[in-house]
């Protein structure tokens, strides 16, 4: 195996100091990673005149994203782990192999969904909820997204592959090169330029192109562990296989989002018209603070958890775990009170529009009401899956969303006068439950997944 001095010593290293070095540049990565879409948010947010109707419409192109988002990780978040793993029993072979065959994934998916999306985006954003007015700002700037989504895929794919090698800053380079260029280049193309959302959609194009770019040339280059070498990039079932079937958890998580967003747009544009659908777009942003944080967190913690998993050290796989689920529960906690305090705060950040502002405000105390249970839920489901845990991790992920969540939506506006209140509750009732399911399996389960990979 390639030894690199600056690369954490994931057997014997102090857990705490570990997950430091790799949790802080992922939470950072996943912070600067959200201003992709938040900063072209606020940039149309805040045109003259049109602002609140184009930050509805690029709103709804959200289902869209997230698809393509969920389908980087089927393959980055399934690959990822098992090279971890791979790579702890002294297979660094099997490690390339993997991350080869990830990439040719993640190009045929690029193609595939690049034409599929672009032919149906007006009649899937109009299944969406687009209105009218809206319409026209969701196509706008959908058509340009699509056109990148090649870019998109290899960046939130194979980035994966040099946080769990150890290299967090180079990782969190990638989106932080991306996002400056982003915010250098909105204000031009919308305001200077007056491209409008279609310049915010040229911007964030061009970030993922540079980050995707800056990717290639490191997994290619001298300092990585795992080169990706064209004689892996064959695909081989036995190869990718266990990856797509670890990955399906995460693929689920994130394309019930989408199916989860169209469920809420669908039925606050029925209950509320334009603004409930604004309001939604705010908020959606707001909870990636959340979500993405804790995304980082347990990157930095699944290459411990995974690493030490494959060398058969069960003492230091639970002080990672214990340590990622502590940090996790903490943050979750500190930004609900904070959202609680302050949520005309954080609506106005995106837009100025005073009577959305105040609609907004008072929905995300609702919506916000359990998002502190998201620590419990999100580090022992992302610990299953550092685990190799794929089925478990999957009923799992299904849980939240499609048992709870989304029936829920349609369920409680038959149980209160205020449909648009009771749409937005369904989200902290389900947040709740599936914490408490997830939290109680997992350590239910626990010690005998490590028992069991031991007396292998």
């Amino acid at each position: 195996m390639k030894t690199q001095t600056n690369t954490p010593n994931m057997e014997t290293g102090s857990i705490p100091r570990l997950l430091a070095q790799l949790a802080i540049p992922a939470v950072v990565a996943q912070i600067i990673n959200l201003l992709y879409n938040i900063v072209d948010r606020i940039y149309i947010g805040h045109i003259p005149g049109i602002g609140a109707a184009a930050l509805t419409g690029v709103g709804l192109f959200a289902p869209i994203l997230m698809l393509l988002n969920a389908f980087a990780m089927l393959v980055g978040s399934g690959g990822a782990p098992r090279a971890a793993i791979a790579m702890g029993k002294k297979d660094n072979n099997l490690a390339e192999k993997i991350l080869g065959n990830c990439f040719t994934l993640l190009v045929g998916l690029a193609v595939v969904l690049t034409i599929v999306f672009y032919v149906s985006a007006p009649t899937l954003l109009r299944l969406f909820g687009a209105s009218d007015v809206t319409l026209t700002y969701a196509s706008d700037y959908a058509r340009i997204y699509i056109l990148g989504s090649f870019f998109v895929l290899i960046v939130l794919g194979m980035n994966t592959f040099i946080t769990t090698q150890g290299f967090a800053r180079i990782s969190m380079m990638t989106t932080v090169i991306g996002a400056v260029i982003n915010i250098i280049l909105d204000p031009i193309f919308i305001f200077v330029l007056g491209m409008g959302v279609k310049g915010a959609a040229l911007a964030t194009v061009l970030s993922q192109a540079v980050g995707a770019v800056w990717i290639l040339r490191f997994l290619t280059g001298k300092k990585t562990l795992l080169r990706l070498k064209r004689s892996n990039m064959h695909l081989e079932l036995k190869v990718f296989g266990p990856c797509l079937a670890l990955g399906i958890s995460t693929f689920v998580m994130l394309s019930t989002e989408s199916l989860l967003s169209i469920s809420f747009t669908s039925s606050l544009s029925r209950f509320g018209g334009d603004v409930a659908v604004g309001a939604m777009t705010i908020i959606t942003s707001i909870s990636q603070l959340v979500t993405l944080p804790l995304q980082g967190i347990c990157q930095g913690g699944q290459p411990i958890i995974s690493y030490n998993f494959g060398a058969n050290k069960p003492d230091r796989v639970k002080k990672a775990f214990f340590t990622q689920f502590c940090t996790c529960i903490i943050y979750t906690s500190a930004f609900w009170l904070v959202v609680m305090i302050f949520p005309k705060a954080f609506a106005a950040i995106f837009t100025s529009d005073k009577e959305l502002v105040t609609y907004a405000s008072w929905a995300l105390r609702i919506y916000m009401a359990g998002i502190f249970s998201l620590g419990f839920q999100v580090s022992c489901q992302q610990s299953f899956m550092a685990l190799g845990q794929a089925k478990v991790s999957l009923l799992l992920a299904c849980l939240r969303k499609i048992v709870l969540l989304i029936p829920l939506i349609f369920i409680l506006p038959n149980f209160f006068d205020n449909k648009v209140f009771a749409v937005f509750l369904a989200e902290p009732v389900s947040d709740i439950i599936a914490a408490a399911v997830t939290t109680i399996t997992f350590f239910t389960l626990f010690n005998s997944i490590l028992k069991k990979e031991k007396d292998k």
